[in-house]
């Protein structure tokens, strides 16, 4: 299967613009022949652009905005998970939708972690559920990007039976490391693929690190974008991915009944 990212700036809370660069992306990740196209945290509005413009243009997961990715997604025949400002009631929520190529939603996801400031002025925390959906013959996983420097997420999406977890992300200097160094290390310790598709560029006083990627379930780095906007492509190849599943047993070695204290209060010393 083949999969593509997206990486580049989002027109800050232009959800217009930010549409037209899905629908033309969608094109060419088609052409490319991608299955799967992935687009960074929050790429419908952007990311850092005040709680106030977050709640202005925040949507329901059936809102407009969702009907037209929809319709993008059918009329190009590939899946597209995206970034967006989810609204409920009077909660917003950084979510990320899983379209379909037939425009059906797969699944919808909200963060869980919450990234300092940034996001828990503008953001209420999802509240789990870490769920898979099937895209051809991959079982897909969702996280957004702090998400994934948790090791307990990608572990749950794993035993839940995920091949791929998908990551969009905004990512910023000076966090080079969590690209490099914590994203191959989810994906060698599952044995799952991993793609994490950033922003590049610069949105207001943050500087994005770009380096997206997609990781083997081996650790092995499939494609890595550079700092600038860039659609990168990668083939999940599945024999690959079942040796690494046969040569790396972490999951099946796992002793469960030893990580009681991960799951009770304990005391946290600074």
């Amino acid at each position: 299967m083949r999969i593509a990212l997206h990486q580049g700036p989002a027109q800050p809370a232009d959800a217009e613009a930010n549409l037209d660069v899905l629908a033309a992306t969608a094109r060419s990740a088609a052409d490319g022949g991608a299955r799967l196209l992935v687009f960074p945290e929050m790429f419908l509005t952007g990311y850092n652009i005040g709680p106030d413009a977050v709640r202005r243009l925040a949507e329901p997961a059936d809102g407009p905005s969702a009907q037209q990715v929809a319709r993008i997604a059918q009329e190009t025949g590939i899946a597209v998970l995206y970034g967006y400002p989810e609204l409920v009631g009077d909660a917003v929520y950084n979510a990320a939708q899983l379209v379909e190529r037939d425009g059906r939603r797969l699944t919808n996801y909200r963060k869980t972690h919450l990234f300092g400031e940034l996001d828990t002025a503008a953001f209420s925390p999802g509240a789990g559920g870490f769920v898979t959906v099937q895209v051809d013959d991959l079982r897909v996983g969702v996280l957004i990007c702090y998400d994934v420097e948790f090791p307990e997420a990608v572990r749950a999406l794993a035993l839940a039976g995920a091949d791929l977890v998908a990551v969009p992300t905004a990512l910023m200097a000076p966090y080079d490391a969590v690209a490099q160094t914590l994203v191959p290390a989810r994906a060698i310790e599952n044995q799952v693929f991993v793609a994490y598709a950033n922003h590049s560029g610069q949105e207001r006083e943050l500087t994005y690190t770009g380096l997206s990627c997609v990781i083997g379930s081996d650790g092995g780095e499939l494609v890595r974008a550079g700092r600038d906007a860039a659609l990168v492509f990668a083939d999940l190849d599945p024999e690959r991915h079942a040796a690494a599943r046969s040569e790396l047993t972490y999951l099946q070695d796992r002793r469960p009944e030893l990580y009681g204290s991960l799951l009770s209060p304990q005391e946290v010393r600074p």
